[in-house]
This record gives structure tokens, C-alpha cells and sequence, in this order.
């Protein structure tokens, strides 16, 4: 595509960049236009020469099979014109590109009211929630403009995660490296990212300047963190974590120094990973048209976590919660959701499941006579809360949340049609473990806790049977999660966890129940990923599969 000249400034002279992390929404073509044309409004009022706006932000990310419709193609084309018809200053914005009949991965550079020049994104990730090159062609030239003597270089997203793309641009002489990108969040992510563009700004003696996509889209959560780097590494200006942003900063391309600019704090630990499934859940519901989330209130640890974030996600007025205590629910179990509740200022409805329950059990007992109670009678009684839940979600139109957590989605503790009931899984991607840790987290903010203490120092029940706790059937979740990050994130073989120093046991127990298990998560309701390698689009595995191990 050849290098591109303006001459709209002198050569060395200060520029103003925007970085305008938005929130777009796949599929709403006309909508993100009119984000963006928004988001280049609010830069150029304020002076910005240069406005970034993320990889496809036209169609949102990931449109996924969306791209094999040629109109919604030819929409985001239409759209395309719309955004640069209102450009006035130079631009870059993500959308799709058509050419000889192939879809590219593209960057609009947009100015004087019009398109200027196109770049197609030259690597394509094709891994974990990636498969780009199902639906695009690489590009094949490095992108670069011209602007007054000084050389600027484009890319998208991946292409700055490998470093030929940035050292050829320096070896053209380019002085500034631009990325629009959407790059979804795990974590630990921000903190890898940004020392990636560091190593790039500092490798190739050029300023880095990224911009990435913030928001929910399914089991997606793009944490934002846009940065502009200078050449010796110094992050000169940041966005904001979890939330629209438009930074703005000044630099000169041929120095090292940039004028003071807003520097976001860099959200880590339990905080960013609260704040991620915060995000993604509230755009889960917003987005599909919900305004209220409906979901079992158990008196455990797993429901009052899910209980904490959606009322701060969509404010405590539009989160409902069931109590249905059975005959083997504790005492404790009711009064410490009632406590939840009143702390949390959410709505709440008593329905006891002994009756329909007792409804169950006579209609089957002519089959079941004369055969011990087992599984079959725990899981009646999960059903019946799930068939409740599910009729408050069609009365009232309220989404159904699941509450379970990936400890026990790993391993199949849990019971189809019943407590895996939901329209969206918001700790699915949470082992046991840091279900504690968020729990704790958020206790500690907002000045008192919310979360009763007595449910997170409880054992962790069931309440399916008398006297149940999880530990009878699994072992104590330290262990359990242990096993488990290195079987399901890091792919490692039985022999290489043994050697660990895990009980074999133990450990050819939890992988024959992670392998069985894999019926059910097809069944389950999509849910926020926060970690390297979550179940769904993360890791796809055969049911029927006969490899262990």
C-alpha cells in the first residue's frame, strides 16, 4: 500500500494525540458509527491532529460469523464513509475491508472528510479465543504515513505482539508506532501488555501509541489501559481500567519528552479481576436488552459473591434473589441471606421448594420403590429451584444468573437443569479459591463489609442431603484448584502434576471428573473469562473422548 505524504505540519513539530477506548457493541453497525463519530468530536474539540479508535470498532469485536453475511459487510463499508465524512483531522478507526472478494482485518486512516489510506492487519491470531483466520487474509505491507517530514507507522492489534512488525517500521524510519487494538483482558494481562509495548517503544527508539477497546461482549471483558510510550520506555499517558476513556497527551515525534498527561492508575489483583467480571456482566445485561438479573440466593459463598457484584454492576434496585430453603437447609442459611440482602439493599422472595419437591417424590416413588435415595433425590430438589427461578425469569422478564464457580464446573459438581439454570455464569472462570479472595476483597472497600462473615467462614454445602459439605465429595478446593490450573490452563499431563507433588490419587480423580464433565459445561450459560484458559471457546474439547489424561 505504499507509503502516504501530507503535509498538514511542520517536520518536528508538537502533536496532540486521543486515545478513545470506547464501548462498542457487535452487530450495532449504525450505533458504534455514531460512538465514534462522537468519540472523534470530543478529540478534535480538543485539539487532538491525531484520533485512535480500536480494531473494528465499526462492527464491534468479535463479529464472528457475522462476516460471512455480505451485507453486514457492505453495512460496515456504508458506515466506513459515514465515520470519515466527519473526520476533519487525521483519524485511525477499525473496521472490515473488502478486496478482490477477500475480508481483511482493517485500520482507516481518515482526515479532510474522507479515507485516505488503508492498512490490513499483516498477523491474524488464530488461538485460544482467537480464529481470525477463519474469516480474514493477512495484510502483506507495513503500514506507513507521512505527515510534514515525519514517518508514522500503523498496525492492529497483533501485529505489535510480535517485534519484526515494529523493527521494520524502524528501519523505515518511522518515529511513531500506532496500534489500535482489541485485546481482551486475564489476569495479570494489563501488566503483560504494557511491558510488551514498553520493550517495543524501548527496542525500536520510537513512541508507542495504543489504543484498545473497553467493554463485555459475551464471555469477552476488554479492560481498556490504553498507553502512550515514549522511546526510552516511559509511559507518558494511560486510560482508564474497565471504563470509556479519552486520553489525551502532546509529544514531538523526534523527542523523547511529551507533555504531562492523565496517568490512570494500573488496576491489579482482586480488585481488577471484580472490576472485570463487574464489567462483563453488566454489559451482558444492557447489551441483550435486560435491565434486571434473577438468580438463588443460597446462604453460600458462591451466591452472595454473584449477589455483591451484580448489585453493583446494575445497582441493587434490579437485582432479585430466591430463597428456597429445603428440609435440609440450615438455619444459617436463611438468616445469613437475609443479612446479604439487607447489606446489599436487593430484593428478595421466599418460595420453599418442600412442597413441589414432596410433588416430585410422590409422582415417582411407584418407580422408584424400594431403591435407597442417592443423587437422584438431591438433584429433584436443585431442579426445583432452578424450574422456580426460571418461572420468575419469564414472568418478569428478569435474565437468570448462575452462580457456580469453576472448581466445580471443572469437575461436574453441580446439577443440569438446576443450579446450572441461568443466562449468564458471572464467577464461571472463578476457582473456589479466589471466589474467597473477591469475597474478602469486596469487604474490604465502601467503608463496611457486605457480605456476612459467617458465610464466608462456613463450610461450603449443597445442602442436598443431611449434614452435606463439597469436601465429602472433593477434595479440599486448595487442592482441588491446585490439580486444576495445571490440568485445564497449562494443558499438563498426569505425570508432570504428580510430580508436583500431588497425591496420584487425587490427581487421576480430579482429571477422570474434569474429562466426564465435559457434557454438562456444553450445557451451561456463557460467563466472563478472567483467566488464561477458560471453559468454552478457550478450551474445546471432544464429549465423546476416550484420551485420559
Amino acid at each position: 500500500m505504499g507509503t502516504w505524504r501530507f503535509h498538514a505540519k511542520e517536520k518536528g513539530h508538537p502533536m496532540r494525540v486521543a486515545l478513545a477506548q470506547i464501548n462498542t457493541v457487535v452487530g450495532d453497525i449504525d450505533g458504534n458509527a455514531r460512538r465514534v463519530i462522537a468519540a472523534v468530536a470530543a478529540a478534535q474539540e480538543q485539539g487532538a491532529g491525531f484520533t485512535l479508535i480500536p480494531e473494528l470498532a465499526i462492527t464491534g469485536y468479535p463479529p464472528e460469523d457475522l462476516l460471512h453475511k455480505d451485507h453486514f459487510v457492505e453495512d460496515n463499508l456504508d458506515a466506513l464513509e459515514m465515520v470519515s465524512a466527519a473526520c476533519t483531522q487525521m483519524t485511525l478507526v477499525g473496521f472490515v475491508d473488502k478486496f478482490d472478494g477477500a475480508l481483511y482485518n482493517a485500520m482507516a486512516l481518515c482526515g479532510n472528510n474522507r479515507v485516505l489510506q488503508v492498512y490490513h492487519k499483516r498477523r491474524l491470531p488464530n488461538y485460544g479465543v482467537f480464529d481470525e483466520e477463519r474469516y480474514f487474509t493477512p495484510g502483506e505491507s507495513l503500514g506507513l504515513t507521512e505527515l510534514g517530514g515525519d514517518l508514522f507507522a500503523e498496525s492492529i492489534c497483533e501485529d505489535i505482539w510480535v517485534p519484526e512488525i515494529a523493527a521494520e517500521a524502524a528501519e523505515q524510519g518511522a518515529r511513531v508506532l500506532f496500534n489500535i487494538s482489541a485485546s481482551p483482558y486475564h489476569a495479570g494481562k494489563g501488566d503483560e501488555r504494557e511491558q510488551m509495548l514498553q520493550a517495543r517503544a524501548r527496542d525500536n527508539q520510537m513512541w508507542v501509541v495504543y489504543c484498545n477497546l473497553v467493554g463485555g461482549q459475551d464471555e469477552l471483558v476488554f479492560d481498556g489501559r490504553s498507553v502512550i510510550i515514549s522511546p526510552d520506555g516511559d509511559v507518558l499517558a494511560r486510560g482508564a481500567s474497565f471504563a470509556e476513556d479519552l486520553v489525551i497527551a502532546d509529544f514531538t515525534p523526534i523527542s523523547k519528552l511529551g507533555a504531562s498527561a492523565d496517568l490512570a492508575p494500573m488496576l491489579a489483583g482482586e480488585e481488577a479481576v471484580y472490576e472485570a467480571i463487574k464489567l462483563g456482566l453488566g454489559d451482558y445485561v444492557r447489551k441483550n436488552g435486560f435491565t434486571d438479573v434473577v438468580f438463588g440466593l443460597s446462604g453460600g459463598i458462591d451466591s452472595a459473591l454473584v449477589a455483591a457484584i451484580a448489585a453493583d454492576a446494575l445497582g441493587p434496585q434490579h437485582v432479585h434473589c430466591v430463597l428456597m430453603p429445603s428440609r435440609y437447609s440450615s438455619e444459617g442459611s436463611v438468616t445469613d441471606s437475609r443479612e446479604l440482602a439487607a447489606a446489599l439493599g436487593i430484593h428478595t422472595v421466599e418460595l420453599p421448594v418442600e412442597a413441589p419437591f414432596q410433588a416430585f417424590l410422590g409422582t415417582l416413588e411407584p418407580v422408584f420403590e424400594g431403591r435407597e435415595p442417592d443423587v437422584a433425590e438431591e438433584n429433584l430438589q436443585a431442579r426445583v429451584r432452578g424450574t422456580l427461578v426460571m418461572a420468575l425469569s419469564n414472568k418478569f422478564g428478569w435474565l437468570p444468573l448462575a452462580t457456580g464457580n469453576k472448581s466445580e464446573l471443572a469437575v461436574g459438581y453441580s446439577t443440569l437443569y438446576g443450579d446450572m439454570v441461568g443466562g449468564f455464569a458471572p464467577i464461571k472462570d472463578v476457582f473456589k479459591t479466589r471466589v474467597y479472595n473477591l469475597a474478602k476483597w469486596r469487604n474490604s472497600r465502601g467503608g463496611r463489609p457486605v457480605i456476612p462473615q459467617a458465610i464466608i467462614d462456613k463450610a461450603p454445602s449443597a445442602e442436598l442431603r443431611a449434614n452435606q459439605t463439597d469436601q465429602d465429595s472433593l477434595p479440599p478446593y486448595p487442592v482441588l484448584d491446585g490439580i486444576l490450573k495445571h490440568y485445564v490452563e497449562k494443558d499438563q499431563n498426569r505425570e508432570e502434576i504428580v510430580a508436583m507433588g500431588f497425591d496420584a490419587g487425587v490427581v487421576d480423580r480430579v482429571i477422570r471428573m474434569t474429562d466426564h464433565a465435559e457434557y454438562k459445561r456444553r450445557q451451561g450459560p456463557v460467563g466472563v473469562k478472567i483467566t488464561p484458559k477458560a471453559f468454552g471457546k478457550d478450551r474445546r474439547m471432544p464429549i465423546t473422548n476416550l484420551y485420559g489424561g
